[in-house]
């Protein structure tokens, strides 16, 4: 098979939710005590085959208000990635005064972050060798971000800041080698139907909730990505927005992808994501 060096669609597979079939609230849990009975989750996935648009070229397509996603190109100054002490050192100022410059933001505050090296063979489990999300979600819903913006901020903060606007914003790029293996798909929020297509799920720690969103299938999804993305590369992803009205897009759902466009013997994807609380005066 002969593939274009930048071919326009590639076909893949997308994962999405299954609600639990009883009804019941759906849940994930990081940490699963067996001894307990516990469930690690009690929903199911189940993989569509869709059609992936490559945006390269016509990355002016996407922006953060219109599809929720938006790439832009500015190289890091920190670029080895291996310390986690190291990158919020070093990467995280820099990060934060480039998403105030990227967005307008007044005020930014990052609150994590996760390096992902993909290891065939690896189940992702273990948080040091934490592996490419191969499902349909969105990482925070509306009221964990307000959540967050308590957890993160001075009390005396709060107030005002959420009569302000807010997001949370992840600025996710590679590292060492373009992401060709596994890259990300991004589903333009103009095609998601977010009363019908969107679930929360809580995310159960041993010590609190948190609550993502599993994303239903939808035939009407418009995915993308855009191909090859370099270390120099970046894409600005909404996972939440405090405006509600319908003007702008609220969230982002994303994933890994087996892209069959890979070209054999490329290196195995490895990626970086911050997640930050994105305040405007």
């Amino acid at each position: 098979m002969t593939i274009a060096l930048n071919p326009t669609t590639t076909p893949a597979t997308i994962n999405y939710l299954v609600p639990p079939p009883d009804g019941a609230r759906a849940y994930g849990r990081v940490s699963v005590n067996l001894e307990k009975g516990e469930k690690e989750k009690n929903y199911d996935n189940i993989p569509k085959n869709m059609v992936i648009e490559n945006v390269r070229g016509k990355e002016e397509s996407v922006t953060l208000d219109t599809a929720g996603f938006q790439f832009f190109n500015s190289p890091a100054k920190h670029t080895s990635f291996t310390d986690d002490a190291e990158i919020e050192r070093e990467y995280y100022p820099e990060s934060i005064e480039l998403i105030k410059k990227l967005t307008g933001a007044t005020r930014v505050v990052l609150f994590d972050h996760t390096v992902r090296r993909r290891r065939p063979g690896q189940d992702g489990r273990d948080p040091k060798l934490r592996q490419p999300a191969s499902f349909a979600h969105v990482d925070q819903s509306i009221a964990a971000s307000v959540a967050r913006v308590h957890r993160h901020l001075p009390p005396s903060d709060v107030p005002a800041l959420l009569q302000r606007r807010f997001q949370i914003i992840n600025l996710w790029r590679p590292i060492s080698h373009a992401a060709l293996d596994w890259p990300l798909a991004l589903c333009d929020y103009r095609s998601v139907d977010a009363e019908k297509d969107i679930l929360p799920v809580a995310l159960i720690y041993p010590d609190r909730e948190g609550e993502t969103l599993g994303v239903k299938y939808n035939p009407e999804h418009k995915w993308k990505y855009l191909r090859g993305m370099t270390p120099d590369e970046l894409v600005l992803i909404k996972c939440a927005d405090s405006i509600q009205d319908g003007s702008v897009a609220v969230f982002t759902p994303h994933t890994a992808f087996e892209d069959p466009t890979t070209p054999p013997d490329t290196p195995p994807r490895e990626s970086i994501e911050l997640r930050a609380l994105v305040f405007y005066d």
